[in-house]
């Protein structure tokens, strides 16, 4: 088990950088924006290729963001009924969701999206927009996306029966707050700023 927990280690550790990575791709994706609504209304100009890198760069972060998101435990969950169950019985859970669902559906995406691609790169196709951008770079995402979260998906299912096996703690516990419970308190500090100072 322990060269499988080093496997998961490493595809932790590849999601975690691709996941903190392509996060600055939000930042772009506003700059780009604005830039275009500025440019819009302020000299009356605008480009098909702007609107359309902003749909692009929101795929990458929403594709490319899906293993790193698994590897954090916040993907949509079913807490009201899952939360009164045992850890154990929650693993279990996730492995019969990471073998039924999860891999299947990864796969077929890595499967057909990979073709998808490759007669857009091939034939080299462009938006019917006037102005518009390259086709194939977008198609690309949807097999690397899937097949990191596929990978993902690896890590998790060796996690969670290291974790049965009583090999590792729980990994789904999560350390610290969650990033909804920061945001709260934060909105609280500044809140209280604001009275102290008012």
């Amino acid at each position: 088990m322990q060269p499988l927990l080093k496997l998961s280690g490493l595809i932790d550790a590849v999601n975690e950088r691709l996941g903190k990575a392509t996060t600055w791709l939000v930042l772009i994706v506003v700059l780009i924006s604005a830039g275009n609504a500025v440019m819009r209304y302020a000299i009356n100009w605008s480009s098909n290729a702007f609107l359309e890198i902003q749909w692009y760069l929101f795929s990458a972060i929403f594709l490319l963001c899906a293993g790193y998101t698994l590897l954090h435990n916040e993907h949509v969950r079913i807490d009201i009924i899952t939360g009164h169950l045992t850890a154990k019985t929650r693993a279990w859970i996730d492995i019969f969701g990471i073998l039924l669902f999860l891999f299947p559906m990864a796969y077929l995406f890595v499967t057909l999206g990979w073709p998808f691609f490759m007669v857009s790169f091939n034939e080299g196709e462009l938006s019917s927009n006037a102005g518009g951008l390259l086709r194939w770079p977008v198609k690309l995402l949807l097999p690397v996306g899937f097949f990191f979260l596929l990978l993902q998906g690896v890590s998790e299912l060796i996690k969670r029966i290291a974790f049965i096996k009583g090999l590792i703690p729980d990994p789904t516990e999560r350390g610290g707050k969650t990033a909804e419970e920061e945001l709260a308190d934060e909105i609280s500090r500044t809140a209280q700023g604001v009275e102290d100072n008012g």
